[in-house]
């Protein structure tokens, strides 16, 4: 898929979590995409940069990425080195039902608000993360009697560390642009008004040539592309709250159903009557 094309929706979660223990000597780089649930990145070897939304990060052993859902993401592997990680889809719900009161999203929350994705964990936090992730993943794979009230045992206990590290986080050395922060802040607080390249460029003070070119370095689309698939996928939160289509597309800043359910389609591969049922 070409880097301009429309972000795609990747990855799938029936079960309330999902614990992924990779090794390989490339891995499998996708473009730009996003999830309809939380993800964790837990780098073990290997060398990758991962681009979030406008950020770039050049991951270390055991840090750890915190991927909100409906962020948009890319890996960049650097194939030269076997590739070791540990990746965790988690429903986006199921912390809220078994623990409630614990708020063990609330990582996630921070790394969306804040721009910060990426966690630092020193060596007794690296020494407890692992500790819980080798149970977990041990107690997966086990037939013996409670392993999986065990797993999701040591998976809480392993969020509730990330909460810890993540209230207090490291500053990062990693470049990123100001004005396409800016830009993208703007976009997302503006979603649903009238938005135009040149409006955006005016607010960060650089010309709408300038500030395209810019943002698709940045970003890895187009001004347009992007703010579609905002849009789109704020229209399936209000669809998924129990709004009429209709009413989500126009809140959502679609002029034109018949646009918006194509594009939708296309992006999330049923249509917005399939997602309300």
């Amino acid at each position: 898929m070409d880097k301009s094309s429309v972000f795609s929706r990747e990855g799938y979660l029936e079960e309330d979590y999902r614990l992924f223990h990779l090794r390989d000597t490339a891995g499998q780089e996708r473009d730009y995409h996003f999830h309809e649930f939380n993800k964790i990145v837990l780098l073990l070897s290997g060398r990758v940069d991962y681009a979030v939304e406008d950020r770039v990060y050049s991951l270390e052993p055991w840090q750890v990425l915190l991927i909100k859902h409906h962020t948009i993401h890319k890996a960049i592997i650097d194939k030269k080195e076997p590739y070791e990680r540990i990746i965790i889809y988690l429903d986006r719900s199921y912390c809220q039902r078994i623990m409630p009161e614990a708020h063990l999203t609330e990582c996630f929350d921070l790394a969306d608000r804040s721009g910060q994705h990426l966690l630092l964990p020193d060596g007794d936090e690296i020494d407890a993360l692992r500790t819980a992730l080798s149970g977990c993943e041990a107690n997966l794979k086990s037939d013996s009697f409670g392993a999986k009230a065990m797993a999701d045992t040591l998976l809480i206990q392993f969020l509730i560390l990330l909460n810890r590290i993540s209230a207090a986080p490291a500053p990062l050395g990693e470049e990123r642009s100001s004005k396409v922060g800016s830009a993208l802040s703007y976009i997302n607080e503006n979603l649903t008004s009238e938005l135009t390249v040149d409006s955006i460029a005016a607010q960060v003070y650089l010309s709408k040539y300038h500030f395209m070119r810019l943002f698709k370095e940045s970003v890895g689309s187009t001004v347009h592309q992007y703010i579609r698939q905002k849009r789109l996928l704020y229209a399936a939160r209000l669809i998924r709250e129990g709004v009429n289509a209709n009413k989500a597309a126009a809140d959502a800043g679609f002029s034109d159903y018949s646009v918006f359910h194509r594009a939708f389609k296309d992006s999330f591969g049923i249509s917005p009557g399939d997602l309300k049922k």
